[in-house]
């Protein structure tokens, strides 16, 4: 496994095709968020709100010390997930029992940040609140949104995003390229019809077509596709005759909203059959999906083989859609611009516009049963993927594994809803949120699985194993000094609903809560009777591979705090090979912090501090925040102790931003942070306040990839950071403090900016109008000159001199 964190959802779309320039509506979002802080775009359906959202931001990153974050909005339906969602993308994880807005404040109260929220106009009142909050509970928090609606705020300024402006056919067109319809029609054209450019004698069709169009982009690019078989003057022809029907032969100009359903009608109408229904039922998807999700969604369930081959036939007869079908129907309509192609982790994916979504919603409903017979394959398309995961889990493949979960995080948001609102559903959508503990526990996700948990045990009361499953995980996502007498009574009643029902893996699960609450709850001499327990008895069938193992690891925490650090070694050695017999990395990290432990307890700092770094590097693989923050804490004791004291500051810093976005009494354990607290007192008074400030402010300035890979230089003094110009890039002179600097081209330090922005390499690429292979080629160059392994290492760099 690497050493970055998996990819998470919060970035701008994917831009799988060129954007065509909106100068004035880029100066102008860039000139509103200069002075305003909610700026909302507005506009209807097909005009390109996201993609201006996504490019405005680009532009700004830079004014924004912590980040650019995209909340997508689009998948959810409950309120109530509006600010998770948030939080989600902007990285934070509490623990707290506080309302989550209140949360959200808290933590960014101190932060200076854009957050994009897209999408609003379904979860308008709750995204107006979230808004609200934010404006009036920080000083450094904007918000860009997309909206087709206003949110009715008084600090809200607008930027209405109108069509693309189309020039008169009958006017003078020799400057025809520099207008924006016509430009994107013939970058969409070439696309289908290689070579495809302007000219004299089509610009004038192309003008007509697109004012028809009314220069909604979405309505554009789907005609474009019908260039594959059609001219220009006959798409213009088609398009005439489609409004006369939609409007009985009036002469009026139609809404937009009546012209961009002509447009994707005609696309729905040129499909085939089982693109239709595919199109259909790939609506239920709240997100992007896979093959394998749409075959498993869109293909009838009683469609049996193909033995005969007939699945062409089958295309234009009403028979449904065979698993032969999906692949080709999805190949369809990604030809016809219906479905994006996206990368994905390890795979393709696929999505539907959330306005191409809706239309195609309508076409599922006007079929009856349709909608709740996609909506249940799509729910036990979930669990399948949820319970496969779960058994990979202990195991080679974890980042992968949260990948695709994060990938799919909407459509599991979707599965859940629907099994929480429809009638007898619920049981089954206890056992999903049960299932994903390893989602919710050890990504980062704590709140929202609360949030659904304890949602489906208050719809699923009766006495189950789905419930006694749940009881332990909601038990076990409690994580603060409030939670802790709750998360006990979870897994006591846990574990009498499972021996109720005669279930020892349930049993075992709950009990390996309620030694983890002693534990966390200062009771040291109980967690080790519990886990001496625990250890003696093997393994029942069905316990989970990893709370099997887990016991070990609280036990060795137990033994190192305690002072038997002799036998704390030996029990981690034992669970380490058991660890690597199955090329388990989760469960690994946390045996290697707690060798580390039981070394820095025996002051042997040289044998722990490897041990520590190796267990922050997984732990960031699978992004496990909260083994992030208390590994850190021990990497501040260890360096404190070998008088690297400075640096210690900055890992200080770091790991305090760090439990802000958790919990910020580290669950209020004396066990867990006396020694912490003890090293900060030591540093302080070495290095003197005003350097410990600005050590600790610097590490407090670094995002969680950046302080994780500063920790794991391995030596070195932080680099301080220089002057700015005013723009934000340092002065020509600037790299004089260090010579790797100096080694760098101008263009190696503006890639090596972005790459500190977070841009892929097709973005800087973008950014600096290069090709993708010539920035893939700087990147390299930068590590190699710079001496470093992955482009963490570069932001942390980055990050440690601005």
């Amino acid at each position: 496994m690497g050493g970055s964190a998996p990819r998470r959802v919060h970035q701008p779309p994917v831009e799988t095709t060129s954007f065509v320039d909106r100068r004035d509506e880029l100066a102008e979002g860039r000139r509103l968020l200069a002075t305003a802080r909610l700026v909302t775009l507005t506009g209807p359906g097909g005009v390109g709100k996201t993609r201006l959202a996504g490019r405005i931001a680009a532009r700004v990153e830079r004014a924004f010390p912590d980040g650019v974050r995209f909340a997508h909005l689009a998948g959810l339906h409950d309120p109530e997930l509006v600010p998770l969602a948030a939080a989600d993308a902007l990285g934070l994880h509490d623990h707290s029992e506080q309302p989550p807005l209140d949360a959200l404040v808290e933590q960014l109260r101190d932060r200076r940040l854009l957050l994009v929220l897209d999408n609003c106009e379904h979860l308008l009142s709750a995204c107006a609140e979230l808004a609200a909050a934010l404006l009036h509970g920080t000083t450094g928090v904007r918000v860009l949104a997309t909206s087709r609606h206003r949110m009715a705020l008084t600090e809200e300024h607008l930027l209405d995003v109108r069509p693309l402006q189309v020039p008169d056919p009958d006017s003078d067109l020799s400057a025809a390229a520099t207008y924006p319809a016509l430009a994107l029609f013939a970058d969409r054209a070439a696309a289908v019809v290689p070579g495809f450019e302007l000219t004299p004698d089509n610009r004038a069709a192309v003008a007509r077509l697109c004012r028809r169009l009314d220069g909604l982009p979405l309505a554009i690019e789907l005609a474009a596709v019908r260039m594959r078989v059609l001219g220009v003057d006959q798409l213009v022809a088609r398009l005439d005759d489609r409004y006369r029907l939609l409007t009985t032969g009036s002469p009026a100009v139609l809404p937009r909203h009546q012209t961009l359903r002509a447009a994707v009608d005609w696309s729905h109408e040129l499909c085939t059959e089982a693109e239709q229904l595919v199109w259909a039922r790939a609506s239920v998807f709240a997100g992007s999906f896979d093959l394998e999700a749409a075959e498993a969604v869109c293909a009838d369930a009683d469609a049996g083989p193909d033995p005969d081959g007939r699945a062409d036939e089958r295309h234009h007869k009403a028979e449904g859609v065979h698993p032969q079908d999906v692949l080709e129907a999805v190949a369809g309509l990604v030809d016809k611009s219906v479905l994006c192609r996206e990368g994905g982790p390890g795979t393709a994916r696929y999505r539907l516009l959330d306005t191409l979504r809706h239309y195609g919603l309508d076409k599922l409903r006007q079929r009856p049963g349709e909608e709740s017979a996609a909506r249940r394959r799509q729910r036990d398309w979930a669990q399948e993927v949820a319970a496969e995961c779960e058994r990979r889990w202990f195991g080679p493949g974890q980042r992968e594994i949260v990948a695709r979960l994060r990938a799919d995080q909407d459509n599991l948001r979707a599965a859940l809803e629907f099994s929480l609102t429809v009638p007898g559903e619920a049981r089954a959508g206890l056992g999903l949120a049960g299932t994903l503990w390893f989602y919710w526990h050890a990504c980062g996700a704590p709140r929202e699985g609360r949030y659904w948990l304890d949602r489906a045990l208050d719809a699923h009361p009766e006495p189950t194993r789905e419930r006694a499953r749940a009881l332990w995980v909601a038990g076990l996502l409690a994580g603060c000094p409030e939670d802790l007498t709750r998360g006990r009574h979870r897994a006591e009643d846990a574990r009498a609903l499972a021996r109720r029902l005669g279930d020892p893996a349930e049993v075992a699960h709950a009990e390996y809560l309620l030694g983890l609450m002693a534990l966390f709850g200062d009771d040291l001499p109980a967690a080790l009777a519990h886990y001496e327990a625990a250890v003696a008895r093997n393994p029942v069938d069905g316990q989970l591979p990893s709370l099997a193992v887990l016991d070990q690891v609280e036990l060795a925490a137990s033994l190192a705090f305690l002072g038997h650090t002799d036998r704390a070694v030996q029990v981690c050695e034992d669970a380490h090979r058991l660890c690597e017999e199955h090329g388990e990395e989760w469960v690994r990290s946390y045996v290697l912090r707690v060798l580390a432990l039981a070394y820095a307890e025996r002051k042997e700092w040289d044998r722990a501090e490897p041990h520590a770094r190796d267990a922050l590097r997984r732990k960031l693989a699978v992004h496990d925040v909260i083994g992030i923050g208390l590994t850190l804490d021990l990497l501040v004791v260890i360096t404190a102790a070998r008088g690297a004291h400075e640096r210690a500051a900055v890992l200080l810093g770091g790991a305090d931003r760090v439990w802000a976005g958790i919990d910020g009494n580290r669950f209020g354990s004396t066990t867990y942070n006396s020694a912490r607290r003890e090293s900060e007192t030591r540093v302080r008074a070495a290095v003197g306040a005003g350097v410990f400030d600005r050590a600790y402010r610097r590490g407090g300035g670094l995002g969680l990839t950046a302080i994780v890979s500063y920790a794991l230089q391995e030596t070195g003094r932080p680099v301080v950071p220089g002057p700015r110009r005013a723009d934000g890039n340092p002065p020509p002179d600037s790299g004089r403090g260090d010579p790797r600097l100096a080694s760098l081209t101008r263009r190696e330090r503006e890639v090596a900016e972005l790459v500190a922005d977070g841009l892929a390499n097709q973005q800087i690429a973008d950014r600096l109008v290069i090709a993708r292979r010539t920035a893939e080629g700087h990147v390299e160059r930068i590590l190699g000159k710079l001496g470093f392994s992955n482009r963490s290492q570069i932001a942390a760099w980055v990050s440690a001199r601005r």
